[in-house]
């Protein structure tokens, strides 16, 4: 019996086939590399993880063989194949779950409890890394199951076209925009691009009508970055943003509350320094622990700059009170 070939042969054969572009081959192979070396420092059997390296590469293949085309609103696909588990237990032994954390957990049994009378929660939070919805998961799981697997995150164009993405995508339950960063490029599908926002914005209050619905959504519009220091900072928020969701719950036919979320999950699969237009970004796997911080709930009319008068100044405003509240539960979690 021929001996089973290893994982840089499979890539190697695939590129040779014109399954996959050079550039693909790169960045698989990176990533594959750095998640067994993080693997390796940590004493872990390499071997027991390789089988899901080799599905994500078939998914890769099938995705660039037959792209799959995500509507406004994805449900998490499950069957025949079962994206969500995918999608967890390929983050999962890059998780050091026993020096991993969660606080807030008062706030966690609220939220569960707004849900079950069919309330509306959506959650500010920031955005560290492309897997964060896997690492809610991961965090979650034991403690809240059917949040961490219905929570619906809003997402931007690039998690829906990169074919690294696509498959950690596909298990998850997603509202799809093109975010004011990447909505002009290219300048002729700008048109096509705000029609496809303006359908995702209507469905989203479809979904905040029916109730029950719980939404993470970035204000931000991208992932925070370390800064000259090597410090990771929280993002600023984008008014507009948070205008349009308290704007749209208003609308809701159930009641819904917002509460801060921070996550810090950086060093897991820490972005690019800067920037990047286009797809294809390296990953580089480190395994660590992660943690999660749930705040009280936002008082959404009430905050220090609610009294101006200036429409502007007072979304800004708020803007900044949630951009705090986000900034306060993160310094109680980072390491």
């Amino acid at each position: 019996m021929a001996s089973a070939l290893t994982f840089r042969e499979k890539i190697a054969g695939y590129r040779k086939r014109k399954w996959i572009t050079p550039k693909i081959e790169e960045a698989l192979l990176g990533f594959h590399d750095t998640y067994c070396a993080s693997l390796e420092k940590h004493n872990m059997p390499v071997e027991k993880y390789e089988p899901i390296f080799d599905t994500y590469l078939e998914l890769v293949k099938e995705h660039l063989e037959k792209p799959f085309v995500f509507e406004p609103y994805h449900k998490k696909v499950c069957h025949p194949f079962d994206f969500y588990a995918f999608g967890v237990n390929f983050l999962k032994p890059l998780v050091d779950e026993k020096k991993s954390t969660v606080s807030g957990k008062e706030n966690l049994q609220e939220i569960a409890k707004h849900l079950e009378k069919k309330h509306n929660v959506i959650f500010f939070a920031n955005h560290q890394i492309e897997a964060d919805p896997q690492a809610l998961s991961v965090l979650l799981d034991d403690l809240y199951p059917e949040i961490a697997s219905n929570m619906i995150f809003v997402a931007g164009e690039r998690v829906l076209t990169d074919p690294l993405a696509v498959p950690f995508s596909m298990g998850r339950n997603l509202l799809c925009i093109y975010s004011k960063r990447y909505i002009d490029t290219p300048p002729e599908k700008k048109t096509e691009k705000q029609l496809h926002n303006k359908r995702t914005m209507e469905l989203m209050s479809t979904l905040l009508k029916e109730g029950g619905k719980c939404i993470y959504v970035a204000p931000s519009g991208g992932r925070d970055r370390a800064n000259a220091e090597g410090i990771v900072e929280v993002a600023h928020l984008d008014p507009q943003n948070i205008t349009m969701f308290y704007l749209m719950a208003q609308k809701a036919a159930h009641p819904t509350f917002f509460y801060p979320m921070a996550l810090s999950t950086y060093d897991l699969l820490p972005p690019p320094d800067t920037i990047q237009v286009e797809l294809g970004e390296q990953r580089n796997a480190k395994r660590g622990a992660i943690h999660l911080s749930i705040g009280e709930c936002l008082d959404m009319e009430t905050f220090s700059g609610s009294h101006h008068t200036d429409k502007q100044a007072r979304r800004q405003a708020r803007a900044d009170y949630v951009w705090k509240e986000i900034c306060k539960n993160y310094r109680k979690i980072v390491r």
